[in-house]
């Protein structure tokens, strides 16, 4: 089915957790990033998104953004995917990301986005 609320663990570690979609299809949640991050000033961040509604499309587009949540620096992550279930009804995301950080001029623009 595709329901996004619950809790997502990714391949490095990261945890995502998903409140119960409103009837517009939005949600909220968290964001813990995991050991691969390498960044020990990271802290749980909150996140919002919506999907399709799996009514009218079963392997539902998704995207979420995360504000995160940083002692010194100001970055937001996009995450934009897609909800996969297999033969096994075992469902799988898979995204794409970009992350934005502050850049402190327009000179510093190029390296202000990942």
């Amino acid at each position: 089915q595709c329901l996004l609320s619950g809790s997502w663990r990714s391949d490095t570690g990261c945890r995502m957790v998903v409140s119960t979609l409103d009837k517009d299809n939005r949600f909220s949640g968290f964001y813990l990033p995991g050991p691969a991050a390498g960044d020990s000033e990271l802290l749980t961040s909150p996140l919002e998104g919506s999907q399709r509604d799996t009514r009218l499309v079963p392997q539902p587009t998704f995207y979420f953004t995360v504000d995160w949540r940083l002692r010194e620096a100001a970055r937001t992550t996009v995450f934009l995917g897609q909800c996969y279930v297999d033969t096994n009804r075992e469902e799988t995301l898979h995204a794409l990301w970009l992350l934005r950080e502050v850049a402190d001029s327009p000179d510093e623009d190029w390296k202000a986005t990942r």
